[in-house]
């Protein structure tokens, strides 16, 4: 039989045969195959298409002969036996993971259940008696305690019509649903020499035979239930069986370049890439801060082969040379969080742009780690980050355009001299085709919670020179960040009355949030104070400027009549429009002056920043 014919042609598999395969461990999964990832809701829709005996895809297996083509991992909580394995299950981990740990009951957030409505004391005859479906109880742990209690009591579940749907496991199970039957209905044994002890004798039989019965029909149901399978032959190669993975793969989740270079350098080196990413972040968990970090690695190894950071460039690497790179590339990413937390960037939500990073690691390995050498490669990278952050470059293109910058990058960090005047060659800060935005165009950008590039690049300059809490007076950090909140400095309910949009960059700043969120329209600084509860005068003026903002324009702009009635409708409008649009002005200037200074790789002081603000102003004027 041809590869073709045989992995081409379902075959039938009993879901008993697949419990047994991987009970015995003869059954396995390739290493590099994400983790188990349904959630609890696609876990009872499947167990639900079993009970309801509907039909499920096919799942693909490949053969394995005397060796295994791919380090594997058993199946999430099964026994590791040690066997000899004889199938590596490329497709359908999530359906059988789900099967094999609701047939042990052993998720710790939910226990699953099978309803019974004729079982239900509870059920006023709402629902059909032939109502069959598998439902789960969300479980949360209280003082060494796993809640609600009931859940382990088999006499609270028959009363709610539940069986535990672990009794369903394929295999003699005759003992423990026995048991389980008893204990879930000794509470209507009646006693003995009662007048009517025969006829509720007879009842109670009754019961337990039928719930016996309808436990037996559905394990019936459960081990006999077919997930048909395609098979591989032990003659196929690795990289068509991975191609044939690939294509076949059915997670809703679509496999990345990181999953797909997993299993081809576990084959060629002999490694897990897995394993190599788990040792790094353990060991430097402030990387982690930057989001997932599968892509960034795989794209630092492809630039440190002259290969650009996208699909192709990383199929095409080495991957042996690879795992030769491996220190190289974990003390890259390192040095790259260092780098973004000196910008004052701590974590992926404040992060403008993901396509920096790679290029940051690749270029930083490039630097020395100490002396002048360090110093103009750090300045030439602050002016690149900047750039690439306040600039259109990577808006198309991307991968194209990072790795002709990295190459720009790499040929003036090779160079034993270079200053600003050379960075033009980089094209991502070549003013002639990338400008830095105005004032005026940063005063439309939108509100910065969400992705968009240019409003966290405006949120991250508000930040640059230390982002003081308005409450307590700590500085911006990776720690502190977690308990703030994005805050409007004019409130959104006030801008809301005078029909102004509120939701922009620089109408942000990053606060701790007080309990008390029903403050509704104020004037900003008493806004502000409401929220936070800040100290003195002098303090809060202190904490304002690291954010880019002045306390006199603040303190300034006030909405009330000479009798200290809120101003309304058309006289609110008329004084708070051109408010707010000097406040966003001045404002967007010094954002404007703080990017440009960057940019060039300059590490701008506020005071010298201000001085030249009022420079700017005086000249203007």
């Amino acid at each position: 039989m041809t590869i073709l014919q045989q992995s081409s042609k379902a075959q039938d598999r009993s879901l008993g045969h697949w419990y047994s395969l991987i009970q015995s461990g003869q059954l396995k999964l390739p290493r590099f195959q994400r983790m188990e990832a349904w959630d609890r809701g696609r876990v009872t829709g499947f167990l639900n298409t079993i009970i309801q005996n509907l039909p499920v895809g096919v799942t693909l297996l490949l053969e394995v002969g005397d060796k295994e083509k791919f380090v594997s991992r058993y199946i999430a909580s099964a026994p590791e036996t040690g066997a000899r394995v004889t199938e590596h299950l490329l497709d359908g981990q999530q359906r059988l993971t789900a099967f094999w740990r609701a047939m042990h009951n052993n998720y710790e957030g939910e226990t699953y259940f099978v309803y019974l409505s004729q079982f239900d004391r509870n059920d006023q005859g709402g629902r059909d008696a032939d109502e069959v479906r598998v439902v789960f109880e969300g479980r949360w742990k209280h003082k060494d305690t796993w809640r609600p209690i009931w859940v382990d009591s088999p006499k609270s579940c028959l009363e709610r019509g539940l069986i535990p749907v672990d009794l369903l496991c394929p295999g003699d199970q005759s003992v423990r649903v026995s048991a389980w039957v008893e204990e879930a209905t000794a509470h209507l044994k009646p006693t003995k020499g009662a007048p009517d002890f025969e006829e509720l004798f007879e009842r109670l039989s009754a019961m337990r035979q039928s719930l016996r019965d309808a436990i037996s029909n559905l394990r019936e149901r459960v081990t006999h239930f077919n997930l048909p399978y395609l098979a591989l032959p032990v003659s196929t190669d690795a990289k068509v069986a991975l191609t044939v993975f690939v294509n076949m793969n059915t997670n809703s989740k679509p496999l990345s370049m990181f999953d797909l270079t997993v299993a081809m350098v576990e084959e060629e080196a002999g490694a897990s890439l897995h394993d190599l990413q788990d040792k790094l972040e353990a060991a430097h968990p402030e990387i982690t801060h930057y989001g997932d970090l599968a892509s960034p690695l795989l794209q630092v190894g492809a630039l440190l082969q002259g290969l650009m950071p996208n699909m192709s460039g990383i199929n095409g690497m080495d991957k042996q040379q690879l795992v030769k790179d491996w220190p190289r590339v974990e003390r890259a990413m390192v040095r790259a969080s260092s780098f973004l937390v000196r910008q004052q960037i701590y974590d992926e939500r404040r992060l403008p742009s993901n396509v920096v990073l790679p290029v940051l690691a690749a270029s930083l390995d490039a630097i020395p780690e100490d002396g002048d050498a360090l110093g103009r490669g750090e300045h030439l990278l602050r002016a690149y980050f900047w750039s690439a952050v306040f600039t259109s470059r990577y808006e198309g293109a991307a991968a194209t355009r990072s790795f002709q910058d990295y190459k720009a990058l790499l040929t003036l960090l090779r160079r034993t001299k270079f200053d600003p005047a050379d960075y033009a060659s980089v094209p991502v800060m070549d003013r002639r085709d990338y400008e830095l935005p105005n004032f005026e165009q940063l005063t439309r950008v939108g509100w910065p919670k969400g992705s968009d590039r240019m409003a966290r690049a405006i949120l991250a300059t508000t930040l640059y020179f230390g982002g003081w809490d308005f409450a307590d007076g700590r500085p911006a950090s990776y720690e502190a960040l977690k308990t703030r909140e994005y805050h409007h400095i004019f409130p959104d309910a006030l801008l809301q009355e005078a029909d102004i949009e509120s939701n922009l960059a620089l109408n942000c700043a990053l606060i701790t949030a007080k309990t008390n969120r029903t403050i509704g329209r104020k004037d900003p600084l008493d806004y502000l104070k409401d929220r936070v509860q800040w100290a003195g005068e002098d303090a809060v003026r202190a904490r304002l400027k690291t954010h880019l903002l002045d306390y006199t324009t603040l303190a300034g702009a006030t909405y009330a009549d000479a009798d200290g009635n809120p101003l309304m409708g058309n006289a609110l409008a008329a004084r708070l429009k051109p408010d707010f649009a000097a406040f966003l002005e001045q404002r967007a200037k010094l954002v404007a002056l703080t990017a440009a200074h960057l940019a060039s790789g300059e590490q701008p002081s506020y005071e010298a920043l201000m001085a030249e603000a009022m420079q700017d102003k005086q000249v203007a004027a």
